[in-house]
C-alpha cells in the first residue's frame, strides 16, 4: 500500500501534508523549517504518523527556484518516493478541484491529492549524476556571473551621461575587469568538465553539429538532456515553453505566442540561436521563408524556428548521429 503526502516548499519552511483519507478529504498537516534540522524532523514525522516504510511514502512536489533541491536529495537517500511535478499541471489541477483559496497549506493538500490521482502513472524523480549535477552547478555561477557583467556594463554606459566622479567609474572598470576575468576561466572550466566526460562530450559535439547551435547553446544544451528525459520532440518544445498559445483579448484578436513555459536562460539563448540559424541553417531559413510567404510575422517564424532547433537538438542527441540538412 501507497501513502501519499504533499510538500509545499519556500525559502524559509515546508508545509507538509499527509492525505490520510483521499475519499472524505482528511488530512494531517505540519510546518517544519526548511533546514538541515526540518528535514530531519520531517521524515521522522511522516514515519511516526503514517506508520509505513519510507518506500511505500509517495512526496508529491513542485520545483521552487533551489529550495527545492536539497530536500529531494534528502528524502530520496531516506528511501521515501519523491514525485517532481510540473507546476503547470499542478496548477491546472488546482483549477480543476476548485481549489480557489490558495495558501501554502492548501497547495500542500493539492499535491497530496495530486499525487494520489496520478497513481500508477508517476515517475519517480531519480538524482541527477554527479557530473551533470556539477555541470548544472557551474552553469547557474555563470550565469549568474554574466548577469552582474551586464549590470555592471549598464552602470558604466549611464555614468557617461550622469555626474559619476572618476573614482565611481575607476571603480566600475575595475568591477567589469575582475567579472570578465572570472567568466573566462568559469568557461574554461564549464569545458574542461564536458571534455573529461565521454558521454557529455559526445552529445555537445553532435549539438555543435547543427548549424546555428554555438558553443555557449550547446553547453546548457548538453546539461539539458543530461538531466531530463524526454520521450520526443514536442515534450522538448513544451519544456522550454516553445509551445503556440492562442490570445484572445480586447484588440488582439487570434494573436499567438509562444507559452513561455520552463527555463527562460535556455530560452533566451536559443532565440539567439534562431536568428543566426535563419541565415545559415538551410531548413530553417527555408521554414522561415514558407511561414513569411503565408503572412505570418517575422516573430512567429522565429519561434517556429526556436521550436524547430529544438527539435533538431532532441533528433541528434536521440539518434546520436550529428546532424544531416534535409535535401530539397
Amino acid at each position: 500500500m501507497m501513502y501519499f503526502t504533499g510538500i509545499d516548499i519556500s525559502k524559509n519552511k515546508i508545509d507538509v501534508c499527509w492525505l490520510r483519507d483521499a475519499h472524505k478529504g482528511k488530512k494531517k498537516s505540519k510546518v517544519l523549517k526548511n533546514n538541515t534540522d526540518g528535514h530531519q524532523a520531517l521524515a521522522k514525522w511522516l514515519l511516526d504518523n503514517i506508520k509505513a516504510k519510507p518506500e511505500q511514502v509517495i512526496v508529491t512536489l513542485e520545483p521552487t527556484g533551489v529550495y527545492h533541491e536539497t530536500l529531494m536529495y534528502f528524502l530520496h537517500d531516506h528511501g521515501f518516493k519523491v514525485y517532481l511535478v510540473n507546476s503547470g499541471y499542478a496548477k491546472k489541477y488546482a483549477q480543476a478541484i476548485n481549489l480557489t483559496h490558495k495558501t501554502d497549506k492548501s497547495d500542500a493538500f493539492m499535491l497530496a491529492n495530486y499525487g494520489c490521482a496520478q497513481q500508477g502513472h508517476i515517475e519517480f524523480w531519480k538524482p541527477e549524476p554527479i557530473e551533470v549535477r556539477e555541470l548544472n552547478a557551474l552553469l547557474r555561477r555563470l550565469d549568474a556571473l554574466e548577469a552582474d557583467y551586464k549590470r555592471e556594463l549598464n552602470r558604466l554606459d549611464s555614468s557617461e551621461f550622469g555626474l559619476s566622479s572618476e573614482r565611481v567609474v575607476m571603480s566600475l572598470k575595475d568591477m567589469l575587469q575582475a567579472l570578465e576575468t572570472e567568466i573566462k576561466k568559469l568557461t574554461e572550466d564549464i569545458d574542461d568538465h564536458i571534455n573529461r566526460n565521454p558521454e557529455l562530450k559526445n552529445n555537445r559535439k553532435l549539438l555543435g553539429s547543427i548549424p546555428g547551435i554555438g558553443s555557449v547553446l550547446s553547453r546548457e544544451l548538453t546539461y539539458l538532456f543530461a538531466s531530463k528525459t524526454f520521450k520526443n520532440a514536442k515534450e522538448v518544445g513544451a519544456y522550454l515553453g516553445l509551445i503556440p498559445k492562442l490570445n484572445e483579448s480586447g484588440k488582439l484578436k487570434g494573436r499567438t505566442t509562444l507559452s513561455k513555459a520552463g527555463p527562460s536562460r535556455i530560452r533566451a539563448k536559443l532565440y539567439m540561436a534562431a536568428i543566426v540559424a535563419g541565415q545559415f541553417n538551410h531548413s530553417i531559413k527555408a521554414q522561415k521563408s514558407r511561414l513569411l510567404a503565408k503572412g505570418k510575422t517575422k516573430m512567429q517564424a522565429l519561434g517556429a524556428a526556436m521550436r524547430k532547433l529544438a527539435q533538431m537538438c532532441f533528433g541528434v542527441i536521440k539518434n546520436q548521429t550529428e546532424y544531416q540538412p534535409q535535401v530539397t
